[in-house]
């Protein structure tokens, strides 16, 4: 696997780089205020980061004035794990570079998607980049082996809050995991063990070794 620039061409099906923002602030408050766990920690919606300046410009700008929640996303990973995807488009900012592990939603067949499918991307810290609502991600990587990351992530406000009680109606129903949060799992992960739908075959890809 080779691990493409988010500024490379080869992004541009899945997401884009916003420029002229000034995140400053917001990544003082992302320094600041929220842990760095030893694992993988995820918060959907942080007051000390939409107290910011730029919490404004996302939600009027980067959202046309959709409500939108800022959070984070902190820890250590070099695993996929798990693709998800939302209806609506999720900026992330990193503190420090970072990596995304995406495919697309048309990869999947008959609810599968093989991870063969999957490329790699590192983004430098204070980029703003916008992944598409058709591009399944999850979880940064670290873009070093000793690194680790802390993320902003814009998304819909109550994305991945509590999961709609609904009664199955069409195939894609079985992925759904959390608000507007759709989930295809390995069956080698977390979230397969507690029952989310196992939609990844093919190798868990750990990017450990090429960083």
């Amino acid at each position: 696997m080779k691990i493409y620039s988010v500024n490379d061409n080869e992004f541009a099906a899945y997401g884009k780089v916003h420029t002229g923002y000034d995140v400053s602030d917001l990544l003082s408050a992302l320094d600041k205020s929220t842990p760095l766990p030893d694992a993988v920690g995820y918060v959907p919606s942080e007051a000390a980061l939409e107290n910011t300046k730029l919490f404004g410009l996302l939600q009027n700008n980067a959202y046309g004035g959709m409500p939108v929640q800022l959070g984070w996303c902190n820890g250590h990973n070099t695993k996929l794990n798990c693709l998800e995807y939302h209806r609506d488009s999720e900026f992330n900012i990193g503190l420090y570079d970072f990596v995304l592990l995406v495919a697309k939603e048309d990869d999947i067949v008959d609810g599968k998607l093989d991870t063969s499918k999957v490329m790699a991307f590192k983004a430098k810290a204070g980029d703003v980049v916008e992944v598409y609502a058709t591009t399944l991600h999850y979880a940064p990587c670290n873009a070093t082996k000793d690194g680790c990351f802390k993320v902003v992530i814009a998304l819909p406000k109550g994305t991945n809050g509590a999961k709609p009680n609904i009664t199955p109606v069409y195939d894609e129903d079985k992925t759904l995991w959390a608000c507007n949060k759709w989930l295809l799992a390995h069956a080698e992960s977390n979230e397969a063990k507690q029952g989310a739908y196992v939609g990844l075959t093919g190798e868990n890809i750990d990017i450990k070794d090429i960083i």
